[in-house]
Parts: C-alpha cells; structure tokens; sequence
C-alpha cells in the first residue's frame, strides 16, 4: 500500500513538473527533435531511465560529484530509478520535451522506506543559453490561435508577422514570421530533425497537418552550433509517433463564411482625402476533418503512426475590376514509423505530403465589389508543397556515447497552370485605385515545371567526459532548382500620365509643353536549373565548470557553394567560422535562479534565387510609348500605342556572363552577431519570470550592385582607356555580387579577347553606405504553468530595428528576392535609407490562458496588442550621386524632390487581437469533445501594410494610391470543431 501511494504521488507530481517543464519558455538544449535529462544523485548510483509507452530503457552511472546526463531521448513521460545501498530506492518520472533539459534531483538514501519520492523538479533549464519557446500539441490546443505553425511561432517574444507580401502563393500566401528584427527570408524551419526551408528565397517551408504536430519549438536567439543558416530563428516541429497503447481519432473542422467578419475595400473620400473601408461580400470558407492512428505493431518494439486530413477550402474576393474564387481539395498526410532495434540502437522513418492545387477561376467584375459576374477571363491553377521522406537512426553505443545518422529527401512544387498567359498585364494608374485592364490573371507566369528537391545527410554525436559533455557533428545539403519565370503575355504594360516637362526613365523628356499620357511596356524572362550545395560541421563542449556554472564553448564551420545553369561554380565560400559562447549560471544550485549569456555568431547560406537571377540568362527590357487615348476591345483591351518615346532601356540582354565575371572572388556570405543577457526566477505557485536583453549586429550583407557609373569614373580616374573603362562598366552594370560597403573586386574582360583581369574598385568610388542593421530588444516574459485548472503566459517586448538594410528581403515594396534586392543596386536607391526598418515594431504585449471553469467546460483566451511598422514615401531619385536611381521609378527615398529618411512618415497605427476559446468535454463519452474558437472577436482590422510609393513620374506627379491599404488584418473567424478519440 505504501508503495501505491509513494508512487501515485510521485506520478502526480512529476505530472505537473513536466507539464510546466513542457510548458514554459526556457533556453532549449539538445536537437529539437528529441530531449535530455540532466539530475542530481548519490556518486556512483546506476540511474534507469524508462519510458513504457514506447518500449525505451537506458541506464546511467552519476559522477564523482553525483551528476548524470542521458541525451537523445524521444519526448514523452519517463520515469526514472536507483536503488541504494541500504536497500532504498527512489523514483522520480520526468517529462522529456523537445529541445529541452529536463531537470531530475534524487534526494538520496533514506532508511526505513523501501521507495523514496521527492518529486522536485525545476521548472528552469540550468542547462544551455539558448533562447526558446516550446510548446506541445495540448498547450497549442488550449490557444485560440490559427492553425498553422507560423501563427505559433508568433507567440514567441520578439517574433511579428512579416509582410503579406512575402511568401508563398495562393492558401499559403504572405505567412511568415519575422524573428528577432531579421527579414522574414532569414527563419530555417526543421520537421524530425530534417530541413523543410524552401532554399529558392527562404520564404517557404514544408508542413505537415496541424493535427500531427506533437511539439513545436521556436528559437528565436543564442541557439547552439549544431545549428546554422538562418540569422532570424529555427521552427522545428516533432510529429506524433505510435505508442505501446493503439490510440486514434478523428474530427471535423469548420470555419464557415457565414460566421466569418465582412470582406471589406478601401476608397480614399473626396472630402478629407484619407483611405477608409467599406464593407463587401466574399469570405473564406474552410472545412477539414483528420482521421489518425498509431500504436504498436510489436509492442515494445515496432510502432505506427499514420494521420490523412481532408480539407475543402474556398475563397471569393469581389474587387475593383475583377473577381475571383479561390478553391482547393488537396488531401495531405503522415505516415510515421518507430523501430526499436535493441535497448542501444533505434530507427525512425517520416513520411508526409504537405502538396496543395489552388484553383482561381477570374471573372470581370460588372460592379465595383459586387457579386454579380462579368465574362469569364479564365481558371488558373498553383501548385505547392510536396512529399517528404526522412530517415534517422540512433546508437547509444555506451552510457556516455549517442550517435545518430539522418537522411532526408524533400520536394516543393511551385508549379503553376495559367490560362491567361498569353494574355498582357495591364494596369491604368492614372486613377486611384488602380485600375487592372486586360484578360491576364497574374503579372508574372512561372515555369509550369518548377519545383525544388533537397537531399540532405547529417551526423551528431554526443559523448560525456566527467564535467564536459562533447558534441559534433557534420551536415550536408543539395538543393535543385528548376525555376524560370516570363512576363505574363510577354509585358507588364501601365499607362501613366507624365506631366510638362517630365522626364521617362530611359531618358525620353516630354517637351510638348502639355500633359501626356505615356504606355510603358516591360518584357521580363529568366530561367533554368540550378544547384546549391551547403556543408557544415561543428563541435561543442558543454562544460560543468563548477556545480553551478555551465559553459557551452561551441564552433561551426560552414561552406556554401553555388552553380550556375551550366554546372559552373560561381559562388564557392569555404571555412566560415562561427564561434559560439553561453554561460548558464544557477545562482544558488537550487534550479530555481538562472542567469545567462550568449554570445555567437551566424552565416546565412546564399539563395538559390541568386543563382536564377544572377548567373542564369535573363532578358529584361522596358519600351515606352504615346497613349493613343483607347484601350482595344476585351478580351486583351491592350492600350493604342503612338510613337515610340526614346530608347529601349535594357536591365539585361538575355544572354548569361561567364560565372567568373559576375560575383566578387572574395565575396563573404551574410553574416550576424549576436549578444544575449538574461535572468529567469521560479516562483511558488507555478510562476516562472524572465528577463532579457538581445543585441543584433548585421556584420556582412551579400547583395547585387549595378553601379556602371561609379565604376566608368573609377576607370576614366585611374588611367584605363575608355574601352577598358566601359568594359568594367558592363561588367557591373550587368548586375554584379558582392559585399555592400567594401572595396569589389571583378574579372573583367577588358579586351573583349575572353581573358579576365582582376581590378579592385576602392569602396569610396562606388558611393554606398557601410550596410547597417541593429536590434536591440528587452523582454519580459511570465508564466503560470498548468496545473490541470489554469494556465497563463505572456510576454512584453520593447524592441529597435534600425539600418539601412532590412536584410535578405524589401518589405516596404514586396520585394521577396533574396540576396539580390534593389537596395545596393546604384547608391541614390540608398540615399536616405538609414531608419526604423519594416520589421520594426517598438512594442508588442502578448498574453493568452486557459481556465477550467467546470470539469466538462475549459474556456481561453488570447490577446495581442502590437505598435505599427513604420512609413515611407517612395519616389523619383532627384539627388546627384548618379543619374541612374531615377531609372527605378518611384524607389529612392526622395519624394517630392526632398529626401525622406527611412521612416520618417510617420507608423501606421497600433493592432489589437483579441481571439477566446471554449471547449465542452462531456463526461457521458469519453474522448468526445465540441469546440469553439472565435479570433479576432472584436473583428479590429488593423492595417498592416500601405503602398508606400508615393508618385508615377519624374516630375513628381503624386501616386493616387499612395497609402492605399495593402493588407488588413484577418476579420473575425468563428472554427467549429467536434473530435473523438479513442
């Protein structure tokens, strides 16, 4: 009996230890994919760890000073056990969570019991300095928030929304985060341990069905060397696994349009001249069910998991010109299998498909934002996503030594099936809003086979040595892209007014002494097949330098290499090196204080979009026309062309340089330095507070630069012949890679006789900034962990991005090409751009919990209360360090003829989100549930997003649009759900 009760109590208590250990926000240790337990216990005890659920047991030895560490445990509940040498044992169950250090203390021998409980668990990490957020799949549920992994990583301190315009097509649009003041291009995001980050631009990832997640952990600072290529966070997710118990179920989710907040478009009034909304039909209706089961196939040994979703989606958008309804039915699923080979080695394989088909039929809209139906323009259908395969294998061939091997193979679609792709896009600025002409259903059409394939191969290892715990390892990664993208129809065409006086970016003056309206015509093309090929390897000592004091001296050392659609090298960087420092104090050994710091460093892999762009052959060319006054007769309703304005302008004529020619030989990935200073306190009652400071330095950028005019002076200065001079000046003009701010070296082709000669142009004669990107944040994190009753957590961030570069990505124009915006393209484009960058969002509050009213109902809530992103004007360059910036139409940050430092128009306002949540458990059917998830209740449409270029032509006639909202925030959405489980 005595036993029964020791034991039930210690159940219970390390119930609740590991549901706030699973719970909570502390630093993470070890790969996301699994976790540790690291514990305190009498000198030379042999400790069991085991999990029945899933059939595993490991054994352990403590140290000289009592100490003991097992690594690589799959999550779930363990409990672990020593016996003494009077004949006393103690056992203590602990809660392994993904990417985290569980802490177990023994409390030794003690006579006259046969079991000994103590049940004391912390609920800080005394472990490691990283900076994490993990959640598992029962704390995601109690969260009224929307289902995709984005949305929870949002939750984390320091994470926003990144730009509606960056991201993916079709469902998936515009939903990536922006993590600790990096562009949302800058996040790598793991499933099982596997790279799922779509290398084209970084501003997609494979998921799999939100009902197979089992955690998710969001890193969002200081994270370990066994982990790379992204500067803003890592999102891992661990899926669900069979266990030695058959368990399923299945559910019906439902957001229905009709419960949906109303659609809504801007017009600017007459009156007052301010963008303001006006409500319209059309919503999103989403219906999906999930059916899982898992359990084992040989119990104790070999064990299943499979999850198929359903889903039926619909989206109807009533606009200005045109209307469209959106529809998609593509099945996903997971299939995961666990093989306990012996109690010393094991074997996982994942298998999911994440692919979706957007269907989006347009029609011509007879009444501004109104159902009824025009003509029919045509049914356009995108595909993205794919099917992933992973494999990973793991030995722990001694008690102080854990191998794992990992291979994986990943594919994303982006195929796109466009029916209108001989049809022109057409656009009317001369009225606001502007107006969409023409039969054409997107600006640009993809190449209908484009897809990514990443095969991927890592090791790690970790062995215990006395007080420092070694960890190593390798990865590798190859990327293939096959991508290529032409101007829909073969032009972007736009009629726009161009004043007396004015003047076209090709050079064209309009000295008619009147008004006139111009048609510009741009044909764009690129494509091919590229890889990429990146490489690591990285060692880390975790080191007890004294019972309170751990020490995590790390190193990465990173190589990325990138070819051409030949095959060629043109970017091949060697031996990176990252150092990585964190130091984790426990003030007074009790596991209840914690200081920490971090100090690292972080490389970013170059793109593939680089590859595409750069070192494929790409065609781009603008030709400007007098407006006859008449577009021609529908379908296409292209514009009457006059005369010819001026000359062709030529971006690039189609034909690839020599890999050679076209990038710094001496070119640095970007890279980030990183400080973090931080406190956490366990408090009674479950409380946990937290304090912290981070510092981000953007120390490298990687971008192109097109400045042919400061090179040609540079030449002309330094005694070359004009010929040579104009040689170095298409060499750059073309387009060249290198590191903003730094003197560029180029092989150019100086006698047009094939052989190259290196020439270094000094930095000073380009005319650009030294890039320049700064965060700094504090935050302050608080949290109640659940007891079975209530739970609340939260956190407050007062943070300051500012530079000159928001990094891999333009947000404040949408532009999403990685590595080679037009930010370093000619110095007037970066004239005035030193501010608050897009990301930045000086406060944001944070708050969410849940509460069991009654032991059938449990009720949530979760609210965000979040400062806006700040504002520029956009306009014609009228600044003197080159005559080219006015080229780029409204891009420089001089707006009526006066330069406006980024940032400087002021921010849009503040958002407000308040989404509750109830759930009704009926204790007459077991495993049966009703939900009900209402976000955004108060249906706030904040704006989050405005058109930012503010005029249309060199005589700086004012954009009609400029400030017209772009994005809003989602209306109110009522998620109706009914599940079973067994």
């Amino acid at each position: 009996m005595l036993r029964k009760t020791v034991l039930v109590h210690a159940l219970s208590v390390a119930f609740t230890a590991g549901l706030a250990s699973a719970l909570i926000t502390p630093p993470a240790y070890a790969q996301a994919q699994s976790g540790s337990v690291n514990g305190q216990a009498t000198a030379g005890s042999v400790i069991t760890v085991e999990n029945k659920a899933i059939g595993i047991s490991r054994r352990v030895t403590a140290a000289a000073d009592g100490t003991f560490s097992m690594s690589q445990l799959p999550p779930g509940n363990y409990v672990l056990r020593t016996t003494y040498a009077d004949g006393t044992s103690e056992e203590l169950a602990v809660t392994v969570t993904p990417g985290v250090s569980s802490n177990a203390m023994f409390a030794g021998p003690s006579a006259g019991q046969k079991v000994v409980v103590t049940g004391r668990a912390s609920r800080i990490d005394v472990k490691s300095p990283e900076s994490s957020m993990v959640l598992n799949k029962e704390a995601i549920d109690r969260i009224p928030v929307t289902r995709d992994v984005t949305a929870v990583a949002l939750l984390a301190p320091g994470a926003v929304p990144g730009d509606a315009r960056i991201g993916q097509s079709g469902s998936r649009a515009g939903n990536v985060p922006s993590l600790g003041g990096a562009s949302p291009a800058e996040n790598v995001y793991y499933i099982n341990g596997f790279n799922v980050t779509n290398n084209l631009n970084g501003v997609a990832f494979n998921q799999v069905p939100f009902d197979a997640i089992a955690a998710q952990d969001v890193k969002t600072g200081g994270y370990g060397p066994e982990y790379g290529r992204s500067l803003g966070g890592v999102l891992s997710v661990t899926t669900k696994r069979g266990t030695n118990e058959w368990k399923g179920g299945v559910n019906v989710i439902w957001q229905p349009e009709d419960l949906e907040g109303s659609s809504v478009y801007t017009e600017k009034s007459t009156s007052d001249q301010r963008w303001h909304l006006h409500k319209r039909p059309g919503g999103t209706d989403d219906l999906k069910t999930n059916l899982w089961i898992g359990g084992p196939v040989i119990q104790d040994k070999l064990f299943v998991f499979g999850l198929v979703q359903g889903s039926k989606f619909e989206r109807k958008i009533f606009a200005n010109t045109t209307q469209e309804s959106m529809e998609s039915n593509s099945p996903q699923g997971l299939i995961k299998v666990d093989w306990n080979i012996n109690d010393s080695n094991t074997f996982e394989i994942t298998g999911f498909s994440d692919k979706t088909e957007d269907e989006i039929t347009t029609w011509r809209q007879v009444t501004p934002y109104h159902t009824a139906k025009g003509d029919r323009v045509g049914t356009d259908t995108y595909t993205n996503g794919g099917s992933n395969v992973i494999a990973k294998y793991t030995s722990w061939l001694t008690d102080d030594l854990t191998v794992s091997a990992l291979y994986g193979v990943g594919k994303y679609s982006r195929k796109s099936d466009i029916e209108t792709a001989s049809c022109a896009w057409i656009d009317d600025l001369r009225v606001s809003p502007t107006k969409h002409m023409g039969c054409a259903t997107t600006v640009n059409v993809t190449d209908p086979n484009a897809n990514d394939k990443r095969e991927a191969a890592r090791l790690d290892a970790e062995w215990a040595l006395g007080n420092h715990t070694l960890r190593f390892g390798l990865d590798h990664e190859k990327y293939d892209v096959v991508d290529g993208t032409v101007a829909s129809g073969g032009f972007q065409v736009a009629v726009q007014p161009l004043a007396a006086g004015g003047e076209l970016s090709n050079g064209y003056v309009n000295n008619t002494g009147a008004p006139m309206d111009v048609v510009s015509m741009r044909h764009f093309e690129n494509g091919g097949i590229f890889t990429t090929k990146n490489s690591a390897w990285y060692v880390q000592d975790s080191w007890q330098v004294t019972k309170n004091l751990v020490a995590d001296l790390g190193l990465r050392n990173e190589s990325f290499k990138n070819l051409n659609a030949t095959g060629q090298s043109f970017i091949d960087v060697k031996n990176t090196w990252a150092p990585r420092l964190g130091l984790v104090w426990d003030v007074k050994g009790d596991q209840q204080t914690k200081l920490f710091a971090n100090l690292g460093r972080y490389y970013i892999p170059v793109m593939s979009n680089t590859n595409v762009r750069l070192a494929g052959a790409e065609s781009d060319y603008t030709d400007y026309y007098a407006f006859t006054g008449a577009f021609g007769p529908a379908p296409q309703q292209n514009p009457g062309l006059g005369a010819q304005l001026g000359p062709r302008e030529v971006v690039s004529n189609g034909v690839a340089g020599d890999p050679r020619s076209v990038v710094d030989p001496d070119i640095k990935p970007m890279y980030q330095d990183e400080f973090i200073l931080g406190a956490q306190q366990a408090l009674a009652n479950r409380w946990t507070v937290g304090l912290k400071y981070t510092h981000r330095r953007l120390a490298s950028v990687m971008d192109d630069v097109c400045n042919d005019e400061g090179a040609i002076q540079w030449a002309e200065a330094n005694g070359f012949s004009d010929d040579e001079a104009t040689a170095i000046g298409n060499a750059i003009g073309h387009c060249f890679l290198y590191n903003p701010g730094g003197d560029l070296k180029a092989n150019v082709d100086l006698h047009g006789d094939g052989k190259l000669t290196l020439v270094t142009i000094p930095a000073a004669s380009l005319k650009f900034p030294k890039p320049e990107r700064k965060f700094n944040a504090l935050e302050f994190s608080f949290e109640r962990a659940w007891d079975g009753v209530w739970t609340v957590q939260g956190s407050y961030v007062l943070a300051f991005s500012k530079g000159n570069t928001e990094g891999y990505v333009k947000s404040d124009i949408g532009q999403d090409d990685a590595g080679i915006s037009q930010d370093w393209d000619y110095p007037g484009l970066a004239e005035g751009s030193f501010g608050y960058l897009p990301n930045d969002r000086r406060h944001a509050l944070k708050l969410w919990g849940s509460y069991q009213v009654l032991p059938e109902l449990r009720i949530g809530a979760n609210m965000l209360l979040q400062s806006g992103r700040p504002l520029n004007c956009f306009g014609y360059y009228s600044g003197t360090l080159d005559t080219v910036s006015v080229l780029y139409g409204a891009s420089s940050f001089y707006c009526g003829k006066k330069l406006n430092p980024r940032g400087s128009r002021g921010r849009l306002p503040w958002t407000r989100d308040l989404s509750v949540q109830a759930v009704y458990e009926p204790k007459w059917m077991k495993g049966l549930s009703f939900q009900v998830d209402v976000l955004n209740i108060f249906n706030e449409r904040g704006i989050t997003s405005v058109q930012e270029r503010g005029e249309i032509s060199s005589a700086n006639t004012p954009r009609p649009a400029y400030l017209q909202p772009l994005s809003l925030q989602n209306p109110r959405r009522v998620r109706l759900t009914a599940a079973y489980e067994f």
